[in-house]
């Protein structure tokens, strides 16, 4: 069964500085009927204005993933660290038992990311960051893993039983992918128009899926994509 949440269905702020679509209840939009998605608590899609952001703010229990599409990102934290996100990095923080960060773009264009937050499979861990460099060519045409459980073949780690792939597909490619029985999926379009089993997804768009075993994936026009494995 594949369930599709569309762009324009998701909850929608314009703040000036910052442009953005929930995808699940989060801060002002409340929606009982998409809380979350088995452990995937949020993907918010945000684009924020040149050389402005968020300032320091407090999370706590949570693993967030940072994804970007365009632009740059300054993060800063409260357990020492600070980086600049570029397209291509996946930034994972475990919040814990406490941290504050900022987050400001770093970019005189406007900087599009996906910030995506996953229950963590135990509370009160200790706060961490990890950072990993994705190139386009190692997920054009192929589903890379950049998040895992166990951080296998580079990815960032999550404290949680998900594994999270990229891909760029351009027009007319396919890649599969084997679902697992009793595993589910989420599938996230950044950016283009991409078919799932048949179903036609553009950027924006998400899909929850259950209770199938294969996932046939094909670019319609160049795609950039995010696909969740999750228990």
């Amino acid at each position: 069964m594949i369930q599709v949440r569309p762009a324009a269905a998701r909850g929608q702020f314009d703040f000036g500085w910052l442009k953005t679509a929930h995808t699940f209840s989060f801060g002002e939009y409340c929606d009982p009927e998409h809380i979350h998605f088995r452990t995937l608590r949020v993907i918010n899609d945000d684009r924020v204005a040149p050389r402005a952001g968020f300032p320091t703010h407090p999370h706590r229990d949570m693993e967030i993933i940072t994804y970007l599409l365009s632009g740059a990102l300054e993060h800063r934290d409260s357990i020492g660290n600070g980086s600049v996100i570029r397209p291509g990095d996946v930034q994972r923080m475990t919040a814990g038992t406490g941290v504050t960060h900022s987050e400001f773009s770093a970019s005189d264009e406007e900087t599009h990311l996906l910030q995506i937050w996953i229950f963590p499979e135990e509370k009160g861990l200790t706060p961490g960051y990890e950072q990993a460099t994705f190139p386009v060519e190692e997920r054009t045409g192929t589903l890379r893993l950049v998040a895992s459980r166990d951080g296998r073949e580079g990815s960032v780690t999550v404290h949680q039983d998900v594994a999270l792939y990229a891909a760029i597909l351009p027009p007319g490619a396919q890649v599969s992918y084997p679902l697992a029985e009793g595993r589910h999926a989420w599938l996230q379009v950044g950016r283009g128009t991409v078919q799932l089993n048949g179903t036609t997804l553009t950027a924006g768009d998400g899909a929850a899926v259950s209770g199938e075993s294969q996932l046939e994936l094909r670019g319609v026009e160049e795609v950039e994509i995010l696909l969740f494995d999750l228990a």
